[in-house]
């Protein structure tokens, strides 16, 4: 056998395998979600959500029940993709977990989790803002993208979030485009 054949073989076995992975990975991101696994998950979503949006002198995401939000909205309102992505995400934060400090994430200390969250989100991005899109695109927004976007979208729109979190004006006087904010006020909410 020549050097130029084997060269071929090789780079025909790399592109067979490469489409095979690629075709295997386009399916299980397309097939159909274990809705239950979200229920039997709805107290590490709630811890993930309070890690995010921790209760300070305001309410956290805990208490404004942001879990229940992203459930249902990853239940309803989300495709195929992004569910399979954010059931994968959180086995693989619950793998970290139990790996590196043996034990769940529920279980572990805030500072633990933050590291958590903060190896999770580094380890979704790329460096490059264009692979980020490209990502995206073809496989769906990540796991922690999705999480910190729900979270914060369920948060501001509970009614805890809405009037202890932020500054609630139930009826507005009239329309201001642009209002300085005086030192320590609360950003505007509305419903």
């Amino acid at each position: 056998m020549n050097r130029r054949k084997a060269i071929k073989n090789i780079l025909a076995l790399g592109l067979v395998g490469g489409a095979g992975y690629a075709g295997f990975r386009a399916f299980e991101l397309h097939k159909e979600a274990n809705m239950a696994s979200f229920r039997a998950k709805e107290t590490l979503i709630a811890d993930l959500a309070d890690t995010i949006i921790p209760e300070t002198d305001t309410p956290g995401a805990k208490a404004a029940k942001v879990e229940v939000f992203i459930i249902s909205v990853l239940s309803n309102c989300t495709s195929n993709v992004e569910q399979n992505l954010f059931v994968e995400g959180l086995e693989d934060l619950e793998r970290y977990c139990n790996g590196n400090f043996n034990k769940s994430f529920s279980a572990c200390s805030p500072q633990q989790r933050v590291s958590v969250l903060t190896h999770v989100e580094k380890s979704e991005l790329y460096n490059s803002a264009l692979l980020n899109k490209i990502n995206n695109k073809f496989f769906g927004v990540p796991f922690f993208a999705k999480l910190k976007e729900l979270s914060i979208q369920g948060y501001c729109n509970s009614s805890l979030g809405a009037s202890k979190g932020l500054a609630y004006d139930f009826i507005p006087g009239h329309f201001a485009a642009c209002i300085p904010l005086k030192p320590n006020q609360k950003s505007w909410a509305t419903k």
